[in-house]
């Protein structure tokens, strides 16, 4: 660097020194001066230097420098392109400040390695104009081509739209869940106590798990069945709850003898006999039998004659006429 004022300093930087021929690359000039310098850089219209050309000169960016208030810096970015390999040093770049003072940046070397072209050894005879081919869509008009994501989106507001119309309506139901049948307490009580047998628990030495499994079928059973909330009482509450129950209050003997075995073995951590568990399981069987709903009683005339008697013996006799 060279020039009349200390104050000011010029620096250019490549960001590749090696080009291949054909290709671009960037040249960073920066300038760093007081603030309220005015100056130009001398930068020439199209070539730097012989076989290296400026592509594009850039503009000027001006910045506050963040070390000093009283400092700006100024950046620009040449664009220099060559079209002939070799290595070429480059001419430093002139800044000329308003007071007349030159300042010089730095030099830097850029290598220009020449492209391998294979074009030049065989004439090409020139190629006929290609046929882009017909596809569906360049049937459609252009606005539809042009704006087709806004007119799906308006299709689908439409569709949306009188969708929840017919919905408010009542015109149309939205199964969102599929509905399950229900399972009546005693088809569960049943299939969880057929589930248990089958599992052979005790057999395997997991008569705690059994029991409690047991119990838990047939406080489900309770609370499905007859509203108590068996989940959540002991024993000795149940067993209360059952005596105020007139459909459950003459099998309470089944179910306590169950519970009892149940807390002996989860609590005072009892080992019992086989035959007491297959004797368990049975009484919660019967227990689960006895109290399950009676169907409902046919229904009888006025003279109390069975109806659907009455309407079987009729078409009988219509049937023999």
């Amino acid at each position: 660097m060279s020039g009349r004022n200390p104050d000011v300093s010029v620096k250019v930087e490549l960001d590749s020194a090696i080009l291949l021929m054909g290709r671009t690359t960037p040249l960073h000039v920066e300038i760093l001066q007081p603030q309220g310098t005015q100056g130009m850089l001398m930068i020439p219209a199209d070539t730097l230097m012989t076989n290296v050309e400026i592509a594009n000169a850039g503009t000027d960016d001006t910045l506050k420098n963040g070390l000093t208030d009283q400092l700006e810096q100024i950046k620009r970015m040449i664009t220099l392109q060559s079209f002939d390999s070799g290595l070429y040093r480059l001419p430093p770049i002139a800044y000329v400040t308003e007071s007349g003072d030159t300042m010089y940046s730095n030099t830097v070397t850029l290598k220009v390695l020449p492209a391998d072209i294979d074009t030049l050894t065989t004439i090409h005879s020139m190629a006929d104009v290609a046929d882009g081919g017909w596809k569906w869509f360049d049937w459609l008009p252009d606005f539809i081509i042009d704006h087709w994501g806004w007119i799906i989106v308006c299709i689908l507001i439409i569709v949306g739209g009188i969708w929840v119309w017919l919905v408010m309506k009542k015109k149309v139901s939205i199964p969102l869940v599929p509905k399950s049948k229900p399972v009546s307490p005693y088809d569960a009580a049943i299939a969880g106590l057929e589930k248990l047998k089958d599992e052979h628990l005790c057999e395997n030495g997991r008569e705690k798990e059994y029991y409690t499994r047991l119990t838990d079928i047939l406080r489900r059973y309770l609370d499905g069945r007859f509203g108590i909330n068996a989940m959540e009482m002991t024993s000795s509450q149940i067993l209360r709850a059952l005596e105020k129950q007139p459909d459950t209050r003459d099998h309470k003997g089944m179910l306590q003898r169950v519970l009892e075995m149940a807390d002996f073995v989860k609590f005072a951590k009892m080992r019992p006999m086989p035959d007491d568990n297959v004797a368990a399981w049975n009484r919660a069987l019967q227990f689960v039998e006895e109290t399950k709903p009676q169907p409902e009683p046919i229904a009888e005339n006025e003279s109390g004659v069975d109806t659907d008697t009455v309407k079987t013996s009729e078409n009988h006799n219509e049937t023999r006429s």
